[in-house]
């Protein structure tokens, strides 16, 4: 039975259970509930804080798990990311009093306050910087106010947070985050005939999801003089659907587009004489 990591809380965590819902499996009716066992699916969900799951999944104890890029970086364990999910995207950077410094290698002797010491500290050394870091958990806007430290560095959003506390962004950013499945270092087959099965499959359903995310079908009919003009505008992953109709002259066409280009699309397609243009959602694949 493949044994999963997946966030019990937090902003990974609701996401991660929608994703893991659209891939088929079964998810936790009641928040206390730690263990979830999927007979069906052969899989067992651990449910932990999510700045565990890397330490779980890399000392080998759980086959797979769901968590940040900041926080398996930042744990420093024996896990490797294997596949992006797309989801809780946030950029790590440095902030601090405007003057004080404006790039990372003016740090020299001062102090970094951050919740996230491992990725800093690398960060910092990869950049031939001694400074020192403090780690907090959570509100480290506050660190300068109090004298804790010179600079901070912290997920940024908007950058609303850190200019209200008369705080300004330096420096390119220390690292792109996004939510990703990991697993223990090294453990990866080089040969895909040769990976385990059953998380080969977990990988399927899970990009499965994303590009049923990323995609709709959409269907139309076209006078077939005009059909490789249709068809440039909607190439498919592979090749469209082609398929001839009742009145001469007319064909048919289905073929996955991207979502956010579908009206654009459309609205081509009804320029070159397209009709009965249809777009249905995708909710389920395998690629």
């Amino acid at each position: 039975m493949l044994r999963i990591a997946v966030p019990n809380k937090g902003s990974l965590a609701e996401p991660a259970s929608e994703m893991l819902h659209e891939a088929g499996y079964r998810q936790r009716r009641d928040r206390r509930e730690l263990v979830l066992v999927d007979i069906e699916n052969e899989v067992e969900f651990f449910f932990l804080r999510p700045r565990d799951i890397a330490v779980y999944v890399g000392s080998g104890k759980l086959d797979i798990g769901i968590t940040g890029r900041d926080l398996l970086l930042d744990s420093g364990s024996e896990a490797e990311e294997i596949l992006q999910l797309g989801f809780a995207g946030s950029t790590f950077r440095y902030a601090t009093r405007p003057g004080t410094a404006g790039d990372v290698s003016e740090f020299g002797g001062m102090t970094v306050a951050t919740s996230f010491a491992g990725i800093v500290r690398r960060h910092l050394a990869d950049n031939d910087v001694d400074a020192s870091v403090v780690r907090l958990d959570g509100a480290v806007e506050t660190a300068i106010q109090l004298g804790v430290a010179e600079v901070i560095a912290d997920v940024v959003e908007t950058g609303t947070t850190l200019r209200n506390a008369g705080l300004e962004i330096i420096s390119e950013p220390i690292l792109h985050s996004e939510a990703v499945v990991i697993r223990r270092a090294g453990e990866t087959a080089e040969d895909p005939a040769h990976e385990d099965p059953k998380v080969a499959q977990f990988l399927r359903r899970m990009q499965g999801v994303l590009v049923a995310r990323r995609y709709v079908m959409m269907d139309y009919d076209i006078r077939a003089e005009r059909l490789e003009e249709a068809v440039a505008l909607t190439p498919g992953l592979e090749s469209p659907t082609v398929s001839p109709l009742h009145d001469q002259g007319w064909v048919a066409v289905r073929s996955m587009v991207r979502t956010r280009e579908a009206q654009r699309i459309m609205d081509d397609l009804y320029t070159l004489g397209a009709r009965a243009i249809l777009t249905t959602g995708i909710h389920a694949c395998r690629i």
